[in-house]
């Protein structure tokens, strides 16, 4: 038998094994190149955190150095901009998600007239283009009898920011209740435990990583909103529009130490709610 022919079969074999190897991991593949592609940004927010630039732009890098990490207050205006920032999303997330948790426990559990059109109120702030929401807001609160009780400022960023933010939490513990069994709830009751004692000892606490994730997201994009904050900030400067401001004459690099610090607490805060839910999960199932 020529060697032509041993090697034949062999290449063959090697074929079809890169072959079957490809068609059962292409979708892992492709799983790990979209998530490379959308944590690229990042990474590169992250990495130029470090930079040292020479001039006023953060867009080329001129060597390592800690100092940006430092003194991460060290641009003008950047420590107040952040503060107000969280200020603004702490409060927002709190009102939004108070509000949105009973609007939803009453558009699951009750049936009532406007229902259907509540429903559809709800859910227009995540329809409507940010400019034409903020462009809106501008014109409610520039009108002069509401500029003089309101004006620009602190009160009506946090207006905006719990109004587009009800939408989300009302989504979010919507899709809880949707599946909860109220078995649970006629139990407690049948029991002895009266509305308020079956609220708070069976239905909140099955519904509280809802309620949780809720309050992260409202809080996630209370921070990150830049349209609607900026027709309705007034003279006040919130994080985005920091870094608007800052970009037109150079970014420094504190900017991204501050979105790295955000996306590291987002992404903590994400994970130790997953953990918290699963050891939940087996200690009710142990």
């Amino acid at each position: 038998m020529s060697a032509v022919a041993v090697r034949a079969p062999q290449r063959s074999n090697a074929l079809a094994r890169a072959w079957a190897f490809l068609r059962h991991h292409v979708l892992t593949g492709y799983a790990i190149l979209a998530f490379a592609y959308l944590m690229l940004p990042i990474g590169v927010v992250i990495a130029f955190s470090f930079n040292h630039p020479r001039g006023r732009f953060n867009y080329v890098w001129d060597g390592f150095t800690w100092n940006n990490w430092r003194y991460w207050d060290g641009v003008p205006g950047l420590r107040g901009a952040l503060v107000l920032s969280i200020e603004i999303g702490v409060l927002a997330s709190l009102i939004a998600t108070a509000l949105g948790t009973l609007i939803a426990l009453a558009l699951v559990r009750y049936r009532f007239r406007g229902r259907g059109a509540t429903n559809i109120f709800i859910f227009l702030p995540l329809s409507t283009p940010e400019i034409v929401l903020g462009a809106s807001l501008l014109t409610l609160f520039g009108n002069r009898a509401v500029a003089n009780i309101l004006p620009l400022g602190f009160a009506t960023i946090l207006i905006a920011h719990v109004m587009f933010c009800i939408s989300f939490a009302v989504v979010t513990v919507k899709a809880r209740l949707i599946g909860f069994d109220r078995h649970l709830e006629e139990a407690a009751m049948d029991l002895g435990a009266n509305e308020w004692a079956t609220f708070t000892k069976v239905t909140l606490p099955l519904i509280a990583p809802a309620i949780l994730a809720s309050m992260l997201l409202c809080f996630a994009v209370s921070v990150d909103d830049f349209v609607v904050t900026y027709f309705n900030a007034g003279p006040r400067v919130t994080f985005p529009i920091f870094v608007w401001n800052s970009a037109r004459v150079g970014a420094p690099p504190q900017v991204n130490v501050i979105g790295s610090v955000i996306f590291i607490v987002a992404v903590t805060g994400m994970v130790a709610n997953i953990v918290w839910q699963i050891r939940r999960q087996r200690s009710a199932t142990a």
